[in-house]
């Protein structure tokens, strides 16, 4: 018999809102980064998504992800149009809170992910086929996942796979979809040569609305008021901290002038690499993951994406993707079943080998999926409505030519 527990309600119901303040934070953290003439068009793919996903989900996208298990690959239709989602608990998810509040937990995880990928495409993708895209990714490539690592029954969670809070579902699924998409797309008008981002204190808010919402993104996926929640918290705080610090000590070393435009993009980095292992490691691990992901994301972003010469706009996949796959690999190291015990014991905790090599198979296994499915979805939404914006359309800016708007005015 289970019971809902206020406590637990309470702080399930504060991370659902935190975690839905992701979204518009990453809208001022992208449409900050872009160009003046884009801004309103980044952050109208970002804030479409809220209500777009989230009917998306209630419909049939829940029941897919998380409703009875079909040969371990996906939900069926069960829970469809919320058949069966009430205000009692439900013991597989969540045994202290309703089963109708689990559900909008997950809804603001399934929102954000798909804006995640609007940082490869930026300032050159039509409206109405990143629309389009993102309802078709949604359910074919995201619900399906989410069921893979979190759905009872997901042959990633039989396996023993561990994703505390997304960085296999949220941040690997994007990052490949978006290193996908800025293949696809092809690059901006001009690119290397673009003007750098028009309104860095927007990003910087953005990113402090980000550090903020993710406290309930991972401390929030305990599901419950405990000591678990305690400690995804401080884990997340300890990552993006150090992060940041690892990418502007490295700009000052390199550059020999550390940026805010580093600082944050590092503080999201170590966000990213702590959430699959946040409820799974000490504060030392944290730590070390914030470290780790500063320098590696740092590389990715600044050496990698120069080297190979792809137009990941706004670094999805350089952080991410990147990102993602150093947290879950890293997550088989540092894991301690002394702050978790359903978790497991990684390679420095006495574990073997084993769950290092569980996270290798799934985040591989994961990113080959995305990266495949993306990059067809994205050939068959180009077929048929066509994903970019004329090169007239793009030298004048997305905000006029498909939302007829201007964020700046000048007056007088």
């Amino acid at each position: 018999m289970t019971s809902v527990d206020a406590g637990d309600t309470a702080w399930m119901i504060i991370s659902t809102a935190l975690v839905m303040l992701m979204t518009p934070g990453l809208a001022f953290f992208y449409g900050g980064l872009v160009r003046r003439k884009n801004v309103l068009s980044v952050m109208m793919q970002c804030f479409v998504l809220v209500g777009v996903i989230s009917l998306q989900w209630v419909l049939f996208g829940y029941s897919l992800a998380f409703g009875p298990d079909h040969g371990g690959l996906i939900g069926d239709f069960s829970w469809g149009l919320l058949r069966g989602v009430g205000l009692d608990p439900n013991p597989d998810y969540a045994a202290t809170i309703p089963h109708q509040l689990f559900m909008a937990f997950q809804m603001m995880f399934a929102v954000i992910t798909p804006a995640l990928i609007v940082g490869a495409f930026a300032e050159r993708m039509k409206f109405s086929a990143f629309l389009v895209f993102s309802v078709l990714w949604a359910t074919i490539v995201y619900d399906p996942m989410a069921h893979w690592v979190w759905g009872v029954g997901g042959m990633l969670r039989e396996l023993g796979a561990l994703d505390f809070a997304g960085g296999t579902v949220v941040h690997i699924n994007a990052g490949m979809a978006a290193l996908a998409a800025a293949l696809v797309v092809g690059k901006r008008k001009g690119y290397p040569d673009i003007s750098p981002p028009h309104n860095l204190p927007f990003a910087i808010l953005g990113a402090a609305l980000l550090w903020f919402g993710w406290f309930g993104f991972n401390a929030g996926s305990a599901l419950g008021a405990g000591g678990l929640a305690v400690s995804a918290f401080l884990n997340t705080h300890l990552a993006a901290s150090t992060a940041a610090l690892a990418w502007a000590g490295l700009e000052w070393i390199r550059s020999k002038k550390p940026t805010a435009l580093g600082t944050i993009s590092g503080a999201v980095a170590g966000l990213v690499a702590i959430t699959p292992a946040s409820g799974f490691v000490t504060p030392m691990g944290a730590l070390g993951i914030g470290v780790l992901a500063g320098v590696v994301c740092y590389a990715a972003v600044v050496v990698l994406k120069v080297r190979l010469g792809y137009d990941d706009s706004l670094d999805a996949f350089g952080v991410h993707g990147v990102g993602g796959m150093l947290g879950a690999l890293l997550t088989g190291l540092w894991a301690t079943t002394a702050i978790n015990p359903a978790g497991a014991d990684g390679l420095f905790s006495g574990g073997g080998w084993r769950l290092l090599g569980l996270q290798v198979a799934a985040l591989a296994g994961c990113a080959a999926y995305s990266f495949v499915l993306s990059f067809g979805l994205l050939k068959l939404v180009d077929r048929l409505v066509g994903l970019r914006v004329s090169t007239d359309s793009e030298n004048i800016g997305l905000d006029l030519t498909q939302h007829s708007e201007s964020a700046y005015t000048l007056v007088g």
